[in-house]
């Protein structure tokens, strides 16, 4: 029974992050592959569910890009932490790399969530879409587990640690966790304050330019 809910807080974790809440899922990933390597987890469960919970959200983002085109990446970028980089290094990526860019996506920052709408945005054929979005899946979440295989005996004398703090450690974790996303929104609002204060500088030397030709 343990196991099965030990699974199952790896494939929300894994999915919600995937969606894009901001709930990191490589260190549940981790320490689910010490587990793992220690046998208190069962390995190809956990490595299906993850990788299952990377396919579904996925395809959920390609059907929305699919459909209401480039909308979603509006509302994406409007939601972003970064949005001065949230369009561009996707595109970017998208230029250089084509539909392989969805084997490394999840290994940015940011093109994960971008990656798939884009996708669907731009027409892609669903069986190639799901071919490429499982083999990245496979390899992000096959090299976060295999991480905690090779780290298993720190991580097993963390562990005991980490259980001892209890309640302390996952409070100073949500505390900076919040002051994270808190520095980029204040981020974003700075850099939305600053392209306001552009365009209205582009707007004032085109009125001056229209009044007075001699400029």
């Amino acid at each position: 029974m343990a196991s099965r809910f030990t699974l199952g807080l790896v494939f929300l974790n894994v999915l919600l992050e995937q969606l894009g809440l901001p709930l990191p899922a490589v260190p549940t990933l981790v320490v689910a592959g010490a587990l793992a390597a220690d046998h208190k987890l069962p390995a190809a469960a956990l490595y299906a569910l993850a990788v299952a919970a990377c396919v579904i959200s996925d395809t959920a983002w390609y059907l929305a890009g699919r459909i209401y085109g480039g909308r979603v990446m509006n509302l994406l970028c409007r939601i972003s932490l970064t949005p001065d980089s949230c369009v561009s290094e996707t595109q970017t990526s998208f230029e250089r790399w084509g539909a392989k860019a969805l084997i490394f996506a999840k290994f940015v920052p940011g093109l994960a969530m971008m990656a798939p709408p884009l996708a669907g945005a731009v027409g892609m054929r669903f069986v190639r879409f799901s071919a490429l979005s499982t083999l990245g899946g496979s390899l992000w979440v096959g090299s976060a587990l295999l991480a905690g295989v090779l780290l298993k005996s720190q991580i097993e004398r963390l562990l005991p640690q980490a259980a001892g703090i209890g309640g302390a450690a996952l409070l100073i974790i949500l505390l900076l966790l919040g002051a994270y996303i808190f520095f980029k929104w204040w981020e974003r609002q700075r850099f939305y304050r600053a392209l306001r204060m552009a365009r209205i500088s582009v707007g004032e030397l085109h009125d001056q330019l229209s009044r007075d030709p001699a400029l």
